[in-house]
């Protein structure tokens, strides 16, 4: 069984549901003992944008976006943001939350070849 767990994420702002549901996804992976990385890619890119969480809440049963981030990142969660999708929609690293670092696709490619399993929203 693999020791880690990757969710790629699409959605923030035209689907908080899907951007919600995945970190809920990546807590229940860091509460299983598996090291836990979310790629956010596309309109997912939001999710790690200074202000845009607080944005986002489902309601209950769920808790809103920004706490389920920022109890991922508290628990060693690793966040990373596809950096050409950053500047597509004209935002940088300064624009990024604390514990969210960008990468390219080379980054989610080593993750995923080392053998871990991936679910996406």
């Amino acid at each position: 069984m693999s020791k880690t767990f990757c969710v790629t994420i699409t959605h923030c702002r035209t689907d908080g549901d899907k951007a919600t549901l995945g970190f809920v996804v990546a807590n229940a992976a860091l509460g299983s003992e598996k090291e836990t990385m979310v790629f956010l890619s596309t309109d997912g890119v939001y999710c790690a944008i200074k202000g845009e969480a607080e944005k986002i809440n489902e309601g209950a049963p769920f808790a809103p976006l920004k706490e389920l981030i920022g109890k991922y990142v508290a628990a060693g969660g690793k966040i990373y943001v596809c950096t050409p999708c950053l500047k597509k929609r004209g935002l940088s690293e300064t624009d990024l939350i604390e514990g969210a670092t960008p990468a390219g696709g080379a980054a989610l490619v080593e993750w995923l070849s080392n053998g871990s399993p991936c679910v996406a929203y």
